[in-house]
């Protein structure tokens, strides 16, 4: 089956090349946000070759060369792009095999004769009268042409996913371990992120520049005194120039340390109500669901296979759990570099951008700036990891605008840890309620989960007007995008993992896609399903408590046959590693009553990512006292053939900590001014003094196909952090982040309504 990234660039050459040096170079339009991906796609283009992984360099992303990949999200690269170059080297592979084979036939070398290693091509040695032939060894270089170069990659040669053996049907010789090259640098501080790159100028030095702008999408100017701040600027030593337009104010200067200054004193500033009037309606925190419920919305019916039920309901449940707007909160700041060169008639802009898509960053920087797309590039370096849509973008179009006032000058704009707070996209707030009825025995009989939230994707590059802030905030501006959910043969947005997973005669998904956007939203780690899963495992846990039932043991009785084979086996082995155990009806945790601490408690929760990706199940082992502390977390994941178990095992620990420090930490702060958690005291997030011991097994992947690391462990844990603090305190906390004082609003809900069960 040809992989969808082959579709739009189907030439070997838009995807591998060989340097005089004799060094292979991958291309890819996927790119590394420091989850690693460049060293498993080094690995997948090494196993094909059988080529030393030390010997192919992955190049950075531009959109000059590198084939059209879109966004890097979606916990895809593995699947899309590697697939791509799997078939991409594969058929590599068999051309220079079928062109040995053809310069041998004389020889009677047939295909079949033919096997590489090593980067080297052999034939057998007793075929041209014994040992050291000349012609019984040759190397791509030296069996490689243009026309192998400009031939349609066939995808039916790549094999080395699902096969163990070598092109002679021998079993293969284990690959060595490859060292990701870029660790030790990073490490020891010497890596080059975007911070780090100095650009040489055409006549001038790089200079900064940095954009400030209002803390709401819209606004109003006090022109006096904007004017007044102008007129300031202008003669402070090192200032380049000051640009106003609409909203904006632009200063370029000399020096970083200049623009620094500056910064801190107009940030000050406009916190105490100076130069922007800001005024936008906010949702209560403590009442999201009334809100998103209020709104003007979109609803469409996700699933539908209501049928006759074959039971008596004997039992109905409903809830309702809601999760706050979310900040991305990286420790590490948005940052680009731009320069305008050639003539004015036919400008020529160069970005280098830390974004996750870079030909949709270069097609709506191309709009904004009223310049075709083929006299824009845009170049990747890595910047600090970031998962979702971070303001990567939008500080990217904001060098652009500044670097038309300094024409051939490159311009660094990074934002100051205000601006990466109080300006980047939100993760929407969510309210996900389900209704469910299960027969006398515990078996679902019927089930519907209801989600309301804004749409999860603002992104660049997907409407026919630039997604970027800055373009909205001009004296001319374009209009502003609202947010919309990807469609669900990707995955969905709100409607994330809204299907739960287990057999129900009777289920139905509706989503309501809130149409009103007073803050910017748009795609965090995992988009919907964070919540949507710990709605339903939410409710799968208490399900099994009220029946007497270990919440284990329930879950694999909605799962039988086949098709459901692989989701037991990963619940089975997390329950396992974590020594799961359940004496009986009267404690279903996994510690007998006796030995239990106050406040100790277990949880267990399993999602299939997407319901088409990786499996993935957690257990959670915590402690609740004056706050929730987290002890240890066991996490089980089939995630198919695994091309770098290192950095899957990475991908799934760094999932499971930050969904850990959405569900204790994380809630944005906003007002009418815009967002007031521009620092790390008013937005705390999982400190080191707070990780917990993580443990992670990945299930044997032979045969299957490869499966993404990132998102899948972001949804279990959120479930069963809270299905520990329910083991831990035998109260329900619907509520997102876990905070003591959500905790004790759930624990006098509780007493309000069960008076009988609190002494």
């Amino acid at each position: 089956m040809m992989p969808e990234s082959l579709r739009a660039q189907p030439l070997l050459r838009h995807w591998l090349a060989l340097t005089p040096e004799g060094r292979v170079q991958a291309f890819s339009g996927k790119v590394d946000l420091g989850q690693g991906i460049s060293h498993a796609l080094r690995l997948i283009v090494a196993e094909e070759l059988r080529w030393p992984p030390e010997l192919i360099d992955m190049v950075p992303a531009s959109t000059l060369f590198s084939p059209d990949e879109a966004v890097t999200s979606g916990s895809l690269s593995v699947q899309h792009s590697g697939n791509a170059l799997r078939c991409a080297a594969a058929h590599w592979r068999e051309a220079c095999r079928q062109a040995m084979a053809e310069r041998l036939a004389g020889l009677g070398v047939v295909l079949q004769d033919v096997r590489c290693a090593s980067g080297q091509f052999h034939a057998p040695a007793h075929l041209a009268g014994g040992v050291g032939h000349p012609a019984l060894q040759a190397s791509y270089a030296s069996l490689s042409n243009p026309a192998m170069w400009d031939s349609a990659i066939a995808p039916g040669h790549a094999q080395a996913a699902h096969a163990a053996l070598d092109l002679t049907h021998r079993p293969a010789e284990p690959a060595p371990i490859a060292l990701r090259p870029d660790v030790a640098a990073k490490v020891f501080g010497e890596f080059e992120y975007i911070h780090d790159r100095v650009m040489p100028g055409v006549t001038h030095p790089m200079c900064h520049g940095m954009v400030f702008r209002p803390g709401t999408l819209t606004a109003e100017v006090f022109e006096h005194d904007m004017q007044a701040l102008v007129a300031r600027l202008l003669t402070i030593s090192g200032v380049l120039q000051v640009v106003r337009d609409g909203l904006l104010l632009g200063v370029l200067t000399e020096t970083e340390q200049v623009l620094g200054q500056i910064a801190q004193q107009i940030e000050n500033g406009a916190e105490q109500g100076q130069f922007w009037r800001c005024s936008v309606p906010v949702p209560d925190p403590l009442d999201l669901p009334h809100w998103l419920q209020t709104q003007a919305l979109d609803s469409t019916v996700v699933a539908d296979t209501t049928a006759p039920t074959h039971g008596v309901v004997h039992q109905r449940i409903s809830a309702q759990f809601q999760r706050p707007f979310v900040q991305h909160a990286s420790i590490g700041l948005c940052c680009a570099l731009a320069q305008w060169t050639g003539q004015v008639s036919a400008p020529h802009l160069e970005v280098w951008s830390h974004s996750q898509g870079i030909f949709n960053l270069r097609r709506d920087l191309a709009l904004a700036f009223s310049v075709p797309a083929e006299q824009v590039q845009v170049s990747h370096v890595e910047g600090a990891g970031c998962y979702g849509h971070n303001g990567a973008d939008d500080v990217a179009w904001d060098a652009a605008w500044l670097a038309q006032q300094v024409p051939g000058r490159p311009v660094r704009v990074q934002w100051t840890r205000q601006a990466e707070l109080g300006h980047a996209p939100l993760a929407p707030a969510m309210a996900v309620r389900i209704d469910a009825g299960v027969a006398q025995d515990g078996q679902l009989l019927e089930w519907t989960q209801t989600v309301w939230g804004q749409g999860h994707g603002t992104r660049p590059g997907r409407g026919t007007t630039p997604a970027l802030l800055g373009a909205w905030q001009t004296a001319h501006p374009a209009p502003i995008t609202l947010a919309v959910n990807a469609a669900m043969a990707v995955g969905g947005g709100s409607e994330r993992n809204a299907q739960a997973p287990y057999e129900v005669a009777a289920l139905k998904v509706i989503n309501h896609r809130v149409l009103n956007m007073p803050f910017r939203v748009s795609a965090m780690r995992a988009l919907g399903a964070p919540v949507n899963v710990l709605a339903a495992e939410s409710v799968m846990d208490e399900l099994a408590h009220g029946l007497s039932q270990d919440p284990l043991m329930y879950r694999l009785a909605h799962l039988q046959g086949a098709e459901h084979a692989r989701a037991r086996a990963v619940l089975q082995k997390v329950a396992d590693t974590s020594g799961w155990f359940h004496p009986g009806p009267k404690n279903l945790s996994s510690k007998p009553a006796s030995v239990r601490p106050d406040g100790w408690g277990r949880g267990l929760a399993y999602a299939r990512y997407k319901n088409t990706g990786a499996f993935c199940a957690v257990v959670v082992e915590l402690v609740v006292a004056e706050k929730v502390k987290l002890h240890k977390l066991w996490v089980a994941a089939d995630l198919g053939h695994v091309v770098d178990a290192d950095g899957a095992v990475n991908q799934l620990e760094g999932g499971a900590l930050q969904a850990a420090s959405w569900a204790l930490c994380e809630a944005a702060q906003l007002s009418p001014q815009g967002i007031r958690s521009k620092d790390w005291a008013n937005y705390p997030i999982l400190k080191f003094s707070d990780m917990p011991e993580v443990s992670v097994c990945l299930m044997p992947g032979a045969g299957h196909a490869s499966l993404g690391a990132g998102e899948c462990s972001a949804g279990p844990t959120c479930a069963a952090i809270s299905n520990a603090i329910f083991d831990a305190l035998g109260v329900r906390v619907r509520s997102m982040p876990f905070t003591p004082e959500n905790l004790m609003r759930a624990i006098d809900t509780d007493e309000a309504r069960n008076p009988s069960t609190h002494p």
